[in-house]
């Protein structure tokens, strides 16, 4: 039953938690800091495994081809820092040096979307997804919640061969998965049943799309919610069905519009069931500094705008 009053919890929790607990069951795992332990959580990893753990500085570019060379070893590294620093500063070294040679390295991508709130402009990881999915190779995840980060990390490690972008935030979000939700990679996730209208959403946003949802379903409007936690490879069959089905469909995502979330919905309708669709993110502009709720206000990333959105698909449906 939904919940509107559940724990909030920040994703980067469910990282440094699940990092810690997943290196436990594997010695190979070795950690790889940027001078932001404690803000990204990879101290729950430091402290259990300081011997595993190497803090090397405000160089992500060298962070990234030492994660390169010790996967070349056998090891499995795990690098976290801001998003704007793992997926974009590190461009050049993560695309030869991990994608091209298809090497397992972990990258967190923390303090993603708009959401950071104060930090600004050149903190908010906007533009990430795409960078990361549009890379031979790369595995791209977005859990929605503290849980199902914990369960990503845990199966980037131990389920997927290559490298892997996890994306999650700082702020404290409700935390509605289940403590043993089994995180199946390339599987979205149906949290919600109708077939009126159908949201797929990632990260924060899976959350405010159930609340859309739950306010339309008093209209009589039933709306189906999917969380696509897996960006890259996308599931493309859960796609299909929700456009057939529905005939009408939202994204939803703490992103810029082009190249994330919307875009590879798009790629997959358009060839496959193409349906009226529209798109939930930001607008092709930078961010700014503010309190995380005002600048999801500003930027459109609420309830309130999903459910606007979706009855646009919806009279778009109608008349079709």
């Amino acid at each position: 039953m939904f919940n509107k009053d559940i724990e909030q919890t920040p994703t980067r929790i469910g990282f440094g938690k699940g990092l810690a607990d997943a290196a436990d069951e594997n010695e190979l795992v070795i950690g790889l800091g940027a001078d932001i332990t404690h803000s990204v959580n990879m101290n729950y990893f430091a402290s259990k495994f300081p011997s595993r753990f190497y803090s090397l500085g405000i160089a992500e570019q060298n962070i990234a081809g030492v994660a390169a060379g010790l996967a070349l070893e056998g090891f499995i590294p795990v690098m976290a820092t801001y998003g704007v620093f793992s997926a974009m500063r590190t461009i050049d070294q993560v695309r030869i040096s991990i994608c091209y040679n298809n090497l397992h390295v972990i990258i967190g991508g923390a303090h993603a979307g708009i959401s950071v709130g104060p930090d600004g402009a050149t903190h908010q990881a906007l533009e990430d997804i795409a960078v990361m999915r549009s890379l031979p190779n790369m595995t791209v995840l977005s859990p929605c919640d503290a849980n199902q980060t914990y369960a990503a990390i845990q199966a980037a490690i131990s389920d997927i061969i290559g490298p892997v972008y996890i994306r999650f935030g700082r702020e404290a979000v409700p935390n509605f998965t289940p403590p043993n939700f089994e995180f199946k990679v390339g599987k979205g996730q149906t949290l919600r049943a109708g077939n009126d209208a159908c949201v797929l959403a990632t990260g924060h946003l899976t959350w405010e799309a159930l609340c859309a949802a739950e306010m339309l379903s008093k209209e009589g409007i039933e709306t189906r919610v999917i969380n696509i936690h897996t960006i890259k490879p996308i599931d493309k069959e859960i796609i299909i069905k929700a456009a057939k089905e529905t005939g009408a469909l939202v994204t939803a995502e703490e992103h810029q519009i082009a190249g994330g979330l919307g875009g590879a919905v798009s790629e997959v309708v358009c060839e496959n069931a193409p349906c009226p669709i529209a798109f939930i993110g930001v607008n092709d502009t930078f961010g700014e500094s503010g309190s995380p709720d005002e600048l999801m206000h500003k930027y459109g990333l609420k309830s309130t705008h999903i459910i606007e959105k979706i009855r646009v698909v919806l009279n778009n449906k109608k008349n079709k």
